[in-house]
């Protein structure tokens, strides 16, 4: 059986090269995937609303609010108990990983991502956990792209516009916002729009849409009944939005950075558990609204429908929701207690992403600001302004407006709200760009130098591993050796620098050829003369693990030719200038467009 497989894949793959272009071939792959990815979409989506239903179904006959502490705690622990057993690796954040197996790993994104995250987010967001599916479902393609482009032996390029392809289905799939789609490709996948790319992602795009109204019919996730036209005298209260909007995005990303930085500083993943668990039952029973994904709470906003965001709470019954200002408090605190719930359900050990709580915050807070508008008499629609504040939060938080407007535009079913989405997306946009250059999936691969951009030439740096390029051939001299031993050493090397090390290889200097050749033929001084008092420590040294885009910069700032290679001390070897830019413009020929 496994015989005839292989036999009729050798067939296939002789018949496409001799029958079909690589174009062809590429966009029949994408519409692949695309359905492959719309059908993960709707797996993950079906088994969240039944996990869902289960749980909300049995405190609703139950009458047990406190439930609402314990089943976060619960799918959070399956999750966990899931990846131990039977991933044995960590899933980690969605987006980043995809990103960094794109600049770092050719593309290949382990097998298990392509049905690990469908399990682990259904577990997580359907008991409680306060995440979205929308990173997952995006991580799921990638690895069905990725794998499927490993299948037919694709170079780099084409396994890159796979996983773009990916990324645009499951986008497509989820909103069924086509556009959007392709735009959130090339906005947060970071792929450029060429000839090439423009038909598989279409094909992508279409063919993922297709799949999700084929089963789950013509409902959106998201339904606008009705949106207001812009009028000239709103410019104003948008403007002030869209600054609020880059505010509130500051502060999810800051906050939401924080809090991964401090769960990851406890080794055990139990403890972790423990204590990201209990911090998130509270919050949900506190605020029930924060559990799960959260789209009953954005299309409560959207109707302006105060009742669904209160209800199941302790305080629903009190005075203090018949008042504007307890209305007002009661939402900012929904608002800002949101990261925590987002922070805690990671920090745990769930699976899941930060695209829902982004739409999540826009929403309550175009509710909570249109509510503070109307009553101080202005007339403004609840509903606009819940819209444009989900478009806000996606272009401050994920660095992607374009991806924002066009979402929020095919949501709506028109372009009535176009120009309030460019406003609000574009200010908050910069106002969160000018506090933080890279976005929350992006900012520690940028760091590493490891992301992929629109600079073609940093791209191909962050591709680079500094590693394949390290020289191991310079001979190494202890530094209580004398001259004698060092002209030994010259005898039987080829290269001009020659490194003195200690008795453990602790890199301690080098020694330049040009430099001591007077002293070769001085046999007097043999004995006498160290190495330690000929050797100099350079001024620029390269520490292992370093992007090559770091090294180049090194290079660009100095006049070496070759940097010494350095591991905690320890010695390594040599990068040479002619590498590094040899090797950069061979791939520059590799990926340019044909």
């Amino acid at each position: 059986m496994k015989t005839n497989f292989k036999e009729r894949y050798r067939k296939f793959m002789f018949w496409r090269v001799r029958n079909m272009s690589d174009r062809t071939f590429m966009t029949i792959l994408a519409f692949i995937v695309g359905i492959a990815v719309g059908l993960a979409a709707v797996v993950m989506k079906n088994s969240v609303h039944l996990v869902r239903e289960l749980v909300i179904t049995i405190i609703d006959t139950t009458h047990i609010n406190y439930l609402f502490f314990i089943f976060p705690a619960i799918g959070i622990m399956l999750t966990l108990i899931f990846v131990k057993v039977f991933i044995k690796k960590k899933l980690g954040h969605g987006i980043p990983m995809v990103l960094y197996n794109m600049s770092q790993n050719e593309g290949r994104i382990p097998k298990h991502n392509m049905f690990s995250r469908i399990i682990g987010s259904s577990l997580t967001v359907g008991f409680g956990g306060s995440v979205g599916l929308e990173g997952p479902i995006v991580a799921t393609g990638a690895a069905i792209g990725s794998n499927m482009g490993q299948l037919f032996h694709l170079k780099y390029k084409q396994i890159i516009l796979l996983i773009a392809c990916a990324s645009a289905g499951a986008i497509a799939s989820i909103f069924k916002a086509p556009i959007a789609g392709i735009i959130f490709s090339m906005e947060v996948m970071m792929l450029d729009l060429s000839t090439a790319s423009l038909l598989p992602l279409l094909a992508a795009s279409i063919s993922a849409t297709l799949t999700s109204y084929l089963f789950l019919g013509q409902n959106v996730v998201y339904p606008v009944e009705h949106t207001d036209p812009f009028m000239l005298r709103d410019t104003g209260f948008l403007v002030v939005f869209g600054i609020l909007c880059g505010l509130l995005s500051l502060y999810f990303s800051k906050l939401y950075l924080a809090q991964n930085n401090w769960f990851k500083k406890i080794k055990n993943d139990w403890v972790k558990f423990a204590i990201g668990s209990v911090a998130l039952g509270l919050l949900v029973f506190l605020f029930p609204t924060l559990y799960g994904e959260g789209f009953e709470t954005i299309n409560a906003a959207l109707r302006g429908d105060f009742s669904v965001i209160f209800a199941s709470t302790f305080y629903s019954s009190m005075p203090i929701l018949q008042s504007f200002w307890g209305i007002a408090i009661i939402l900012l605190l929904i608002i800002l207690l949101k990261v925590f719930a987002t922070g805690c359900t990671f920090g745990a050990g769930g699976a899941g992403g930060i695209f829902a709580p982004s739409l999540f915050l826009g929403a309550i807070l175009g509710l909570l600001y249109a509510h503070i508008c109307q009553s101080l008499g202005f007339e403004i629609s609840v509903g606009n302004y819940a819209l444009i504040g989900m478009a806000g939060l996606i272009g401050g938080i994920m660095h992607a407006p374009f991806t924002a407007i066009f979402l929020i535009a095919e949501l709506t079913g028109g372009y009535s709200l176009f120009v309030p989405l460019m406003i609000v997306s574009t200010i908050s946009y910069f106002v969160t760009r000018a506090a933080m250059p890279n976005s929350v999936y992006t900012i520690l691969l940028a760091k590493r130098g490891e992301l992929l951009t629109h600079n073609a030439d940093r791209n191909m740096l962050a591709m680079m591993k500094l590693e394949q390029y390290i020289e191991r051939n310079f001979l190494t001299i202890n530094e209580d050796a004398n001259l004698g031993d060092l002209t030994k050493v010259i005898s039987h090397s080829t290269r001009t620098i020659y490194v003195v090390v200690d008795s453990e290889n602790n890199f301690k200097g080098l020694v330049w050829l040009d430099q001591i050749k007077h002293l070769i033929f001085k046999t007097e001084m043999y004995d006498t003369t160290k190495v330690k008092d000929l050797m100099f420590y350079p001024s620029t040294t390269i520490e292992y693990g370093m992007s090559v885009q770091q090294a180049a910069e090194l290079f660009e700032n100095s006049e070496n030719y070759n940097i010494v290679v350095i591991d905690k001390g320890k010695y390594v070897g040599f990068i040479s200038r002619a590498t590094i830019f040899s090797n950069y413009r061979k791939m520059i020929k590799e990926f340019a467009n044909d």
